[in-house]
């Protein structure tokens, strides 16, 4: 094996780890917000709670990168880009936890939103089937409307409809959800609503410097920024950036995929 093979692979394994802390962060996020309603507590008042307990997190990591040391023995000049990295990050991570205590808004409505989504009652429940009969294993249906119709419950997200670049988005639709795993397919919509809502301030960020009317978009670039389509290929972007490239490369231009790369910064970056 090469050592950018294995440079690659172990990256690879890194940003599972992480993507798997997320996953844990977003479900006990949750919890607590539920915990927090049941408790009588108004919805910003449980985002102020959440917020500063997400930014101690944060602060905490700056604590740990502020005390650390370079190797033993190390020599001066080591020892002086080593403690102006630590400087470089901690001074980051201090402007991360000042935006989460503050910025961190409108989650726990969110969240009430869909404990009331997952509460409506079920579809009645087929006919039995004969016990000769195998029971069919069947992939959980993902209706393209369903999502889109998700993606449109996020106006600090979404451009206006008569300000969009493309009044139908279905071919790109279809692509980002083609990239959707059959395992996932069942939680899928609550999984895109919790993506927005975690990367509201980016998303906010996203249309204001790249959508409808921006500078770059005067141009005829970024034209999917602003589309609901969008969230669904965003997402697809962060969890599964080489299946959703495939998926892409084989029906569409790659052009507006590199371009929603460009200015989104997802974790691998793939446009050539």
């Amino acid at each position: 094996m090469s050592t950018e093979q294995h440079d690659a692979d172990a990256y690879g394994q890194e940003l599972a780890a992480i993507s798997q802390h997320q996953h844990e962060a977003t479900t006990a996020r949750f919890t607590v917000f539920r915990a927090l309603a049941a408790a009588g507590i108004g919805h910003e008042q449980a985002d102020d709670i959440v917020a500063k307990l997400e930014a101690g997190a944060v602060a905490g990591a700056h604590t740990w990168i502020s005390e650390s040391s370079p190797p033993h023995g190390s020599e001066p000049r080591f020892e002086d880009g080593w403690f102006a990295g630590v400087r470089d990050v901690a001074s980051y991570l201090r402007r991360i936890a000042d935006r989460t205590a503050t910025t961190e808004r409108g989650r726990a409505a969110s969240s009430a939103m869909l404990v009331a989504h997952l509460q409506q009652p079920a579809s009645p429940a087929p006919e039995a089937t004969s016990a000769a009969e195998p029971t069919p294993v069947s992939v959980p249906p993902l209706e393209a409307k369903d999502v889109l119709a998700s993606a449109e419950r996020f106006p600090w997200a979404v451009a206006a409809p008569g300000t969009r670049h493309w009044p139908d988005g279905s071919d790109f639709l279809e692509a980002a959800l083609s990239a959707v795993g059959d395992e996932e397919r069942a939680g899928y919509i609550e999984r895109l609503a919790v993506f927005v809502e975690e990367h509201r301030a980016r998303l906010e960020e996203l249309l204001r410097a790249y959508g409808p009317g921006s500078r770059p978009a005067s141009h005829g670039r970024y034209a999917l920024v602003g589309q609901p389509e969008t969230l669904v290929i965003l997402e697809r972007m962060e969890a599964a950036p080489f299946l959703l490239r495939g998926r892409w490369e084989e029906e569409l231009e790659t052009v507006f995929l590199d371009d929603l790369e460009f200015a989104w910064g997802p974790r691998i970056r793939l446009s050539r």
